[in-house]
């Protein structure tokens, strides 16, 4: 299936795309290559080879969900300007 110019300006008014008449031959022609890529791979033969469900082989191993680093409270806000109650201070911005 080729896309000529006059394809590629209905296809951008169907998506709403502005598109100068002047790029309208060089989309067509990289549509086109999209298309003979395709094509391409349909030739590719897999027959007895299962769809992949996942792009990982096996499970990601997962760590202890441990709370570290949790009572530095005095250290975390020894750079803050101004603090209160173990809390950032800073100024209200919303009226």
């Amino acid at each position: 299936m080729a896309i000529d110019a006059e394809t590629v300006r209905k296809v951008a008014h169907l998506a709403r795309i502005k598109t100068p008449d002047d790029r309208l031959e060089g989309l067509a022609g990289e549509l086109n290559g999209i298309l003979a890529w395709i094509e391409q791979l349909q030739e590719v033969d897999v027959t007895g080879i299962e769809p992949m469900t996942s792009n990982v082989a096996q499970p990601l191993r997962l760590r202890d969900d441990v709370v570290t680093d949790g009572a530095r409270v005095d250290a975390v806000l020894s750079n803050a300007p101004k603090s209160a109650d173990g809390f950032y201070v800073v100024p209200k911005v919303v009226e």
